[in-house]
């Protein structure tokens, strides 16, 4: 068996890099994504120019990503006595990461899906016409497993973690 062996400059970059790419899976794009990973694997909070310097992005990008993940609920900031600049720091609990981008997601996403396909559940139309018959059976499922979907998220978004996992475990039991 192979073993690698990584440094942690290497593997902290290889973190980054990938939770980069996962950042697009959940719905913010991948410098927003690197910024959050940054954050998390850094035990202190950093200052922009720290983010810029590490991340090699400009003042403008990171500025802007900074401020998006805040609006996210994922990044904090905290201004130190006697200093001017701001620091950021991210929530390192998985599952609080996890419940704030469902419920960012849920805001952004699911909820305005919702009310076009309620709107659209409202169509009339001539019930014996197969394409009013086929779009509204569309919609209505459609609409059916948003409305799932929305309360699932709003459970999750409730929930303790390990009431959640037993919980989801036991439906595949």
């Amino acid at each position: 068996m192979l073993l690698l062996f990584m440094e942690l400059a290497e593997a902290k970059q290889k973190f980054i890099d990938t939770w980069g790419r996962l950042g697009s899976e959940w719905g913010i794009n991948r410098t927003m994504a690197q910024v959050h990973a940054l954050l998390l694997v850094s035990p202190d909070p950093l200052s922009a120019e720290e983010v810029m310097s590490q991340l090699s992005i400009s003042r403008g990008n990171a500025n802007m990503t900074l401020r998006d993940l805040i609006s996210w609920g994922l990044v904090e900031k905290q201004h130190r006595p006697g200093e001017r600049k701001e620091y950021f720091f991210a929530d390192k609990d998985a599952w609080n990461i996890a419940r704030q981008v469902a419920k960012e997601r849920k805001k952004r996403e699911l909820e305005p899906m919702l009310r076009v396909l309620n709107e659209l559940a409202e169509v009339e139309g001539d019930s014996k016409d197969p394409h009013f018959k086929t779009f509204q059976s569309s919609v209505k499922d459609i609409r059916a497993l948003a409305q799932n979907a929305n309360k699932t998220i709003d459970t999750m978004v409730r929930a303790e973690e390990n009431w959640f996992w037993s919980t989801f475990f036991k439906l595949f039991k």
